[in-house]
């Protein structure tokens, strides 16, 4: 039962109630004294309505704002200090995969990400919380104190970032969803090469208004389409209006010149229609029609009559449907035996016939059913399959995901999910691959989302959502191994989000300890490694996390080399001047030391000099 709210009643929102049931369009948002979101009246809109002539204000403009846009736009813009810290333990053939699992908040991730893919990402599909009023959980620090935000949400991880659920109560407020969504939509464009395309699954609840960001975002010209999937096999009865069946996919690319999805393989249904109905040695054909939908004003030559050989009649065209083929490719039609006058001969129009040789493969359709693609149904069914009889909520059909990874991609490209959830699109890429061989690589990201004590995940062991991603990759290795055992990447590697490896030399004077100067002896954090080292200053430089890494000992020291030469990186004491000798030998592009390495300044000039000397070209850093 309610709980009774024991305060007075809000007249303010009744009189919005009233004024909405009038006139909706003048219902906002905005936000209170205490940085809450609330319903609001747009006065001058309001004005406008009740009046009959214009009310002179602020200039009319084509626009999409909201409360906290600014904000929002900040956020895709400001640097993040994290980094990505290696985690081989939970890793899958760690020396030899291309893939990567990120585990963590998406927004870093794709920060983190800006150098080393910057143009590099052909697809991108996420499957973001759609709005419902409890779905959807993020973190974003907007520089907040922690009782802020206690007091707007309730929740705060360890850091003091917010993990804030767009809630029920809350009104399911479009403007903290637009804010969730603009910055890490802006960054992901970024990531997308110039014939870059990405695929947003989203259902009523928020279609609108991301249509309306990625119009602002990638350019309502770039805007490709919405393909509609029937998601549900039966309805959903218990639905007080209509039953969704269906959700979208909105699509839209970085460059839409650039773009074309790839056509769709031919299967037995479309090739149903194919008969060899007057043994043509050329094999089953289908018919087209014979007109097209020019006029005789506009194609005169076009319109001709031409005779039936089996009943001598000469046909004419309608005068608002002429023949689709000037006299002489018709002569030529004839002779090649390529006009069907119907099965007695009589039509009074003929079709031309269509050879399933040369038929081509099948231009995509915006509609996808669920026999094609799967279901709600199935795709928890697949997930049920896949790990032992557990289902997890929402998962999406590995069917969706194949065909909309297959539209988008080419054999070697790379698909980023950054709202990866069970992994189904690392499924579909690894299925995709086995099935034509290709080398396509995927890049998942997941917040570690801790699962509902009463789910099934948790009651089966699986403390978060990033956890069950990872297992679901391992275990459709596995099954897709047995099953088609192509030679393919099963593996992945997986990093966590974490704050950087350096300390915060920055300390005011009046701050400053006998502690803390002891503690700056050394600028990089003491439970950080080599490794955890090395993969910052792959991306600092630019260097794809999922590079070959090798280990090496040289003259008794720990030297890493990335992808042959292109990074050569030692973060030991005391590096004797022949290592320098030798790693200079590899003509490295980067060479990167710990300031520690050297035991004063004469001996790290000395080291510049030799590169200079032996390998002129080599980039020479410390950190």
């Amino acid at each position: 039962m309610d709980k009774l709210k024991m305060e007075s009643k809000d007249l303010v929102n009744d009189n919005i109630d009233r004024i909405q049931e009038l006139f909706p369009g003048v219902v906002t948002e905005s936000i209170d004294n205490n940085g809450r979101l609330i319903r609001a009246i747009d006065f001058d809109l309001l004005k406008q309505e009740l009046s009959d002539h214009v009310v002179e204000g602020e200039k009319e403009r084509y626009q999409l704002t909201w409360p906290g846009k600014n904000k929002a736009m900040l956020m895709a813009n400001l640097p993040t200090t994290k980094t990505l810290r290696p985690a081989r333990e939970e890793s899958v053939d760690w020396d030899k995969t291309e893939n990567l699992f990120i585990e963590g908040d998406n927004l870093e991730a794709l920060k983190i990400l800006q150098e080393s893919y910057l143009n590099q990402v052909k697809c991108i599909y996420i499957d973001p919380p759609y709005n419902t009023g409890k779905d959807f959980i993020y973190k974003d620090d907007f520089k907040q104190s922690r009782q802020e935000y206690l007091d707007q949400s309730g929740q705060v991880d360890e850091e003091g970032n917010r993990l804030f659920q767009n809630n029920e109560s809350n009104g399911r407020f479009h403007s903290d969803w637009l804010s969730m969504m603009y910055p890490r939509l802006k960054l992901a464009r970024n990531l997308l090469r110039e014939d870059g395309v990405i695929f947003i699954s989203i259902d009523d609840n928020e279609h609108h208004s991301l249509r309306k960001i990625c119009d602002e975002i990638f350019g309502n010209s770039n805007f490709v389409t919405d393909i509609v999937w029937k998601k549900r096999v039966s309805p959903a009865n218990d639905s007080q209006w209509y039953s969704s069946d269906h959700e979208y996919l909105c699509v839209f690319a970085k460059t839409k010149a650039n773009w074309y999805p790839n056509k769709t393989i031919r299967t037995d249904e479309h090739n149903k229609y194919y008969k060899n109905t007057d043994d043509d040695p050329r094999g089953p054909w289908n018919s087209a029609a014979y007109t097209c939908n020019k006029s005789k004003s506009e194609r005169p030559n076009l319109y001709y009559a031409i005779q039936n050989p089996y009943t001598g009649e000469k046909i004419w065209p309608n005068e608002n449907a002429v023949w689709a083929y000037s006299q002489e490719t018709h002569k030529v039609h004839v002779m090649d035996n390529l006009l069907y006058w119907g099965a007695n001969g009589k039509s009074k129009s003929p079709r031309k016939k269509q050879f399933l040789k040369d038929a081509k493969p099948v231009v995509p359709r915006s509609v996808w059913e669920y026999s094609e693609v799967g279901s709600t149904q199935s795709a928890t069914t697949e997930s049920r399959s896949l790990f032992g009889g557990v289902a997890f909520t929402y998962p999406k059909s590995l069917g969706l995901l194949k065909k909309t990874i297959y539209q988008a991609t080419n054999k070697h490209d790379i698909v980023v999910d950054f709202f990866a959830g069970s992994c189904t699109a690392a499924h579909a890429v690894m299925q995709l691959n086995a099935e034509d061989k290709g080398n396509r690589k995927y890049i998942m990201v997941q917040l570690p989302e801790p699962c509902p004590p009463d789910s099934e995940a948790h009651k089966a062991g699986y403390k978060n959502i990033a956890e069950i991603g990872k297992e679901r990759i391992r275990r459709a290795a596995g099954k897709i191994k047995e099953e088609i055992g192509a030679d393919i990447d099963y593996g992945f590697r997986v990093f966590k989000v974490d704050s950087s490896n350096m300390k915060d030399v920055y300390h005011h004077p009046q701050k400053t300890t006998q502690k803390t100067l002891l503690d700056l002896v050394s600028n990089i954090k003491e439970d950080r490694s080599a490794e955890d080292l090395l993969i910052q200053v792959m991306l600092d430089s630019g260097l794809q996390p999922s590079l070959p890494m090798e280990k090496n000992t040289i003259q008794g020291k720990e030297v890493f080399f990335v992808a042959g030469n292109s990074l050569v990186a030692c973060f030991d004491k005391d590096i004797p001047e022949q290592l320098i000798h030798d790693i200079a030998g590899h003509k490295p592009l980067r060479v990167v030391f710990q300031d520690k390495s050297f035991k004063d300044d004469a001996a790290r000039i000395n080291v510049d000099e030799l590169f200079k000397t032996l390998s002129p070209g080599t980039e020479v850093k410390v950190i």
